[in-house]
């Protein structure tokens, strides 16, 4: 008899574990419910829609509920679960439409991602006060954009969705200003000298940028109109909130473990507290090679991976999870920054006796004289075991693919020492014959 595998939601976990089941070969009864209307949006293109890089949000999606049914799925989309009896492995849901749902499952996946962190604060509920994470919400932000008398707007959390509004809403012709409490852009995934590089090619743009600042309340008639902090008060014809997300994940109160932030529990192979339960994707934690703890990184590749490990070990495949470094980047006005692993203040934070090395140099070879740009590295890593803990690079030639080998360098526990004398091919086509890796590793304080 087959089993029934049930999925709670159908984003980048979900779609991930769906077809990760689909494609098995195996005799599966696979149902998912998402209480939204669309499938699998890469949120992380939403400011190239509103900034107008691309023309429209079609390929901002990667599958369809008409996919997912074609391969053999039962999916129902608008439809919220409200219950979940895990002792007798039933789910409750119910549509916008009315209907209601009860069914049975041998295995569950909760895949229920996360929601945008809502501060409490006085004046939250005025007009033109957004959020941004689903596709309605940038659909949203791009129909009010067509009204010229919005010209200020007001961004509220300079991490990587922030900063990226921040230049969507400038190619839009708005003043922007970008407040944030900490003292620098990017400061949970960048050091110093990354963030100043990154402040300064927003000002340079144009974006006003108000950091060590927290936002008191906001004030308007109805429609917002000044955003307070403790120090200053801005004009502003919108706010957006972008200050981080909070795991989804009600439906287990009470009943599966959860982290310090709330997020489901899960093994290495996605596994919650309750078996034949698994969580995927931003409403679970993650095993971080870095730090070498269990820990919740909320990213795109992170939800994929676990969908894919999730839906292994209920199809009754074991496959353990290799943990994650949190590898990211972003590109802001061709302004390229990638980055895994720790920085070094929270490595310093977390108890490491950590240390850096840092080198700048051009990309290839000094007499090439068109497409040469000069790249920043920063590499942290432990004074005592050796150990790389992170690193992070930034240029306006395309860097990014060189983060990945510092990941795994992270994930396998590569020292620095093996770093300084890798064999690496030299072009100058490609780069220089005395690279910037090698040489900010050379840097690296001996062992006494």
């Amino acid at each position: 008899m087959a089993q029934n595998i049930i999925v709670v939601g159908a984003n980048h976990a979900g779609t991930a574990a769906l077809n990760t089941i689909l494609d098995s070969g195996k005799d599966i009864n696979v149902t998912a419910f998402d209480a939204n209307s669309n499938i699998s949006f890469l949120g992380c293109g939403m400011a190239l829609w509103i900034g107008g890089q691309i023309s429209g949000p079609e390929g901002l999606f990667y599958s369809s509920r008409q996919a997912l049914e074609a391969k053999g799925a039962h999916v129902h989309m608008n439809t919220k679960v409200s219950s979940i009896d895990f002792e007798r492995k039933t789910i409750r849901a119910k549509c916008t439409t009315g209907d209601y749902y009860e069914q049975a499952f041998d295995k569950l996946i909760l895949a229920t991602g996360s929601m945008p962190v809502s501060l409490p604060i006085e004046g939250i509920d005025l007009h033109n006060v957004q959020f941004v994470k689903l596709y309605q919400n940038a659909e949203d932000v791009i129909h009010k954009l067509k009204n010229k008398n919005l010209k200020k707007i007001t961004i509220i959390g300079a991490g990587y969705i922030g900063v990226e509004l921040a230049e969507a809403f400038c190619r839009c012709g708005r003043e922007v200003t970008l407040i944030d409490s900490a003292s620098a852009c990017l400061s949970s995934y960048y050091d110093e000298p990354f963030s100043r590089k990154m402040e300064e090619n927003l000002e340079r743009h144009g974006i006003r940028l108000a950091f060590r600042e927290t936002v008191q309340r906001l004030e308007g008639h109805e429609t917002i109109q000044q955003v307070i902090t403790e120090k200053a008060s801005y004009d502003t014809d919108m706010a957006v909130f972008c200050a981080g997300f909070r795991p989804s994940t009600k439906l287990g109160d009470g009943v599966l473990e959860k982290f310090d932030n709330g997020a489901y529990l899960v093994s290495r192979r996605q596994e919650t507290s309750i078996p034949d339960v698994y969580a995927a994707g931003d409403c679970a934690t993650v095993y971080n090679n870095a730090s070498q703890r269990t820990d919740y990184i909320a990213l795109a590749s992170n939800a994929v991976r676990s969908g894919i490990i999730a839906a292994q070990n209920a199809l009754g495949v074991p496959v353990d999870s290799p943990g994650v470094q949190g590898s990211n980047g972003i590109s802001i006005w061709n302004l390229k920054m990638v980055s895994t692993g720790l920085s070094l203040k929270k490595a310093i934070r977390l108890g490491y006796d950590a240390a850096c090395v840092d080198y700048e140099d051009y990309q290839k070879a000094g007499f090439l004289e068109t497409d040469n740009q000069k790249v920043m590295v920063h590499i942290i890593y432990d004074k005592s075991s050796r150990r790389i803990l992170g690193a992070q690079l930034c240029s306006e030639y395309d860097i990014s693919m060189a983060i990945h080998m510092f990941s795994l360098a992270v994930q396998e526990q590569v020292s620095i020492d093996t770093l300084k004398l890798f064999d690496m091919f030299f072009l100058p086509h490609f780069n220089q014959p005395y690279n910037y890796i090698t040489m900010a590793a050379l840097q690296a304080e001996t062992r006494p």
